[in-house]
């Protein structure tokens, strides 16, 4: 996918909030969009979704099926979590996976309405409507805000699994996570631009740690690992 020369800003006569910025991601990447509050990153998600349209310039080569998760999740809406992923399902012509709420950690809330939720619960239910249909391009704005422990490394695994078939990972994340994700690249939005950032890779002494669990559990605990960069074998 291609952002070439894009230029945005929401009123003619306001300072522009992207100005000649450029990004290429190829399938199988996975970017993390970093810059100071105010500069654009949020903005720049909804353009890549499609939510938002360049004043200037072209995005091209956007995959089919995209899947976009808002920082804050509208849960104002009148459904129950259950009928809201079924509505969202039927729009976008693919249910949401039963697997995909049992990972999240979801299953005790299918029965609840939107506006009882707390903001995490709340938030888990904008992640499985945008991991609906398998997307070629996922834009997480701020996804592990907010989630606990095991949701948060349950992500970082689907983010690695979406990247391995060749999709598109673009999130920003205050929080960090996202970087345990192997081959992530960072890039910051500052000044209307768009920078790759330099990693910085430090030394850090190699361990061998041996674990006895269930044969059930090894699976599920070794795809968390690798996905947080970790050498399995």
């Amino acid at each position: 996918m291609l952002a070439t020369n894009v230029c945005f800003r929401y009123r003619r006569g306001d300072p522009w909030v992207l100005d000649d910025a450029s990004l290429d991601l190829a399938p199988g990447s996975v970017a993390e969009i970093t810059g100071p509050n105010g500069t654009g990153k949020s903005t720049l998600l909804r353009l890549l979704a499609g939510l938002l349209r360049p004043v200037k310039g072209v995005i091209r080569e956007r995959p089919p099926i995209v899947g976009y998760a808002p920082e804050r999740f509208p849960s104002s809406q009148p459904f129950t979590v259950a009928a809201y992923l079924r509505h969202m399902g039927a729009v976008r012509r693919a249910p949401v996976p039963e697997e995909l709420t049992t990972r999240l950690g979801m299953d005790h809330l299918l029965g609840q309405k939107l506006p009882d939720l707390s903001k995490g619960s709340a938030h888990k239910v904008g992640l499985a409507q945008a991991l609906a249909g398998e997307p070629g391009l996922l834009i997480l704005d701020e996804p592990f805000a907010g989630l606990d422990t095991q949701a948060r490394a349950e992500l970082s695994v689907i983010v690695t699994e979406i990247a391995a078939r060749g999709g598109i990972v673009v999130a920003s994340d205050h929080q960090g996570d996202l970087r345990a994700v192997p081959g992530v690249t960072r890039y910051e939005v500052r000044s209307g631009k768009i920078t790759q950032v330099a990693q910085v890779f430090t030394e850090d002494p190699l361990t061998t740690l041996t674990i006895k669990l269930p044969q059930s559990r090894a699976a599920a605990l070794a795809a968390r690992l690798r996905a947080e960069g970790h050498e399995v074998s």
